[in-house]
């Protein structure tokens, strides 16, 4: 099972988070590190709220866009 860290930015919908994961990479020709991120529709498992830094892990599909729910509030 995968396992990500990142903030919630949004907590409009009923029973979903949005969470947002940042990663750094490196530029494979111009070797500049570049900052990428990524926008995970969440299950609300632990009572996250917008604004937390959660981790969250990958489970078996919950709906047609939720494969993931909140292992751990960090803070």
């Amino acid at each position: 099972m995968k396992k990500l860290n990142g903030n919630v930015i949004s907590d409009k919908m009923i029973g979903s988070l949005v969470v947002k994961v940042s990663t750094q990479k490196m530029h494979p020709k111009y070797g500049k590190s570049i900052l990428t991120s990524k926008k995970y529709t969440v299950q609300p498992d632990k009572g996250a709220k917008l604004g937390d830094f959660v981790e969250i892990q990958e489970v078996k599909p919950i709906s047609k866009t939720k494969k993931w729910k909140v292992s751990a509030i960090l803070s």
